[in-house]
């Protein structure tokens, strides 16, 4: 496979192999028909190249994922030998503390 870096690809922007030719068969068609190949066509193509891939919502199984997680790490910083009642409290205090750090967007 050739290797892609800057120096080589249309004006050394940071495209795939396959971007990269994409956007050269443009020209050549533009160029063929006689037609300017540097469009808003081409510009709106190099940035949805270029644009990083949208994140989705993972829905309840993310959430449900990252709840856990913040549970288990607030488990691990109470110490066993509290009452219950006391545990309790520092368990939620800890999973305040993780939602803090870790907030949800």
């Amino acid at each position: 496979m050739i290797d892609l870096g800057p120096e080589s690809t249309f004006r050394g922007l940071p495209l795939t192999a396959e971007q990269d030719a994409e956007v050269r068969h443009y020209i050549k068609v533009q160029m063929q028909r006689h037609l300017p190949w540097d469009t808003p066509e081409l510009d709106a193509m190099l940035r949805e190249m270029i644009r990083p891939p949208e994140v989705t919502d993972g829905g309840p199984e993310v959430e449900a994922d990252e709840a856990r997680a913040a549970a288990e790490r607030a488990n691990a910083s109470i110490d066993d030998a509290l009452e219950p009642d006391e545990a309790s409290e520092e368990w939620h205090a800890a999973i305040e503390s993780e939602n803090m750090k870790h907030p949800r967007e």
